[in-house]
């Protein structure tokens, strides 16, 4: 979120929290559930959700907003890769929020929901309570607490009747979730895939698919709440449109918008270097340095989440095996002959790392984003090239003494 928006909508909380002891909402207030559809910014791929509060009675229309934070905050960037995202709560005028979302041409659907008078109000109170600031800050977790967890948390907590879904279910990963809204064939889904380790490819459960909005939406809509005496209502009163969204042209995508076929273009290149190199009888370091480098820093990233993020689903990743941390110490160290020998070894267990990463992918123990793949393969036939090469100098060396 921009951070005008921020600004404004931290003046608008303020005002509404000052006053957020207790509110009493009328008889025909109402309570709907927001679902805002994917913008084209990575931020915004997945959607938004939040809670609409409208009492005529009190002339009172706002939205409690979950998915609130700051760019500005010191080391957000380390903070997020950490896992130590704070996001939380804000309650501003409905008038300051569909803006956004027309101007990125989201689709604003409202479901109002059909609760009692003591279930609103309900879910009026834990709104406001959420709103002090001793509660208004929450750990955000892309998966399991997000602007999308909240609010059906909330919801569903002032619910006493039972939940019976009458959608179907889809059996998808958490990745191939992932991939839906990020386009299996694109540059963000690659970055994804590389941090994900092989927890992400779980089948995410109803409840676990609801953290994205869309699918919360879907779900919301099928529900029945089931009473001991055997009535049934549904959980979604009505449905309407706030906002449309127009129909975007159909935008041409080049050549490089996909990243399989970047890396296969690379490969390509490398295999001509290769014969090149072979019958010239030359070996070209900088080949091999600027790869080792490249995917030992893809590496440092990795283990750091491996070993040090509270982020869910990036431990156990197999993508250490061919973008080890390690790389970015032989690629530096490579120029150096002095240490030959220990890179050699290296390299000998650089094959081997390699053809384990390919078997993984083959026997699906991990899911490796199919652009991996031709670098994977890249990276194996310049190790088996330095090894081969190496060994060969000094088999020359020992016929010759």
């Amino acid at each position: 979120m921009k951070k005008y928006w921020f600004v404004l909508i931290m003046v608008l909380y303020c005002s509404f929290s000052a006053s957020a002891q207790r509110l009493i909402i009328g008889d025909s207030a109402s309570l709907s559930l927001i679902t805002c559809s994917p913008g084209p910014e990575v931020y915004a791929k997945f959607g938004h959700t939040a809670i609409r509060l409208v009492d005529p009675s009190k002339r009172m229309d706002i939205v409690f907003n979950y998915g609130i934070f700051n760019f500005d905050t010191p080391n957000f960037y380390l903070k997020f890769i950490k896992g130590e995202t704070d996001y939380q709560i804000g309650a501003y005028d409905t008038f300051y929020f569909l803006p956004e979302y027309k101007e990125r041409n989201s689709q604003v659907t409202e479901q109002v929901l059909n609760l009692t008078k003591e279930e609103k109000q309900r879910l009026v109170d834990a709104l406001y309570l959420n709103l002090q600031p001793e509660n208004k800050i929450y750990r955000y977790n892309f998966i399991f607490d997000n602007c999308a967890t909240r609010p059906r948390d909330k919801i569903l907590e002032v619910i006493n009747e039972k939940l019976e879904y009458k959608s179907d279910v889809e059996q998808k990963s958490f990745r191939e979730w992932i991939g839906v809204y990020t386009g299996e064939n694109s540059w963000v889904k690659f970055g994804i895939d590389l941090l994900l380790g092989k927890d992400a490819d779980a089948l995410a459960s109803r409840w676990f698919a609801m953290f994205l909005p869309e699918i919360l939406c879907r779900e919301f809509g099928s529900v029945e709440l089931s009473s001991n005496d055997g009535t049934k209502r549904p959980l979604v009163s009505s449905t309407k449109i706030l906002i449309s969204k127009t129909v975007d042209e159909t935008k041409k995508t080049g050549l490089f918008d996909k990243p399989v076929t970047v890396t296969l273009v690379v490969l390509f290149i490398a295999v001509i270097f290769f014969i090149f190199e072979k019958k010239r009888k030359k070996y070209y370091k900088i080949i091999d340095s600027f790869l080792l480098i490249v995917t030992g820093l893809v590496g440092v990233i990795i283990f750091y989440l491996m070993f040090f993020s509270v982020h869910p689903l990036v431990k156990s990743n197999f993508n250490i095996l061919w973008c080890n941390p390690l790389n970015l110490l032989v690629g530096i160290f490579l120029w150096n002959r002095k240490i030959r020998s220990i890179i050699n070894y290296f390299q000998i267990a650089n094959v081997m790392l390699f053809l384990g990463a390919l078997i993984i992918w083959v026997l699906s123990v991990q899911s490796i984003n199919l652009a991996s793949v031709p670098l994977i393969i890249l990276l194996l036939i310049r190790s088996i090239y330095w090894v081969v090469k190496k060994s060969g100098k000094r088999h020359a060396v020992r016929t010759k003494y």
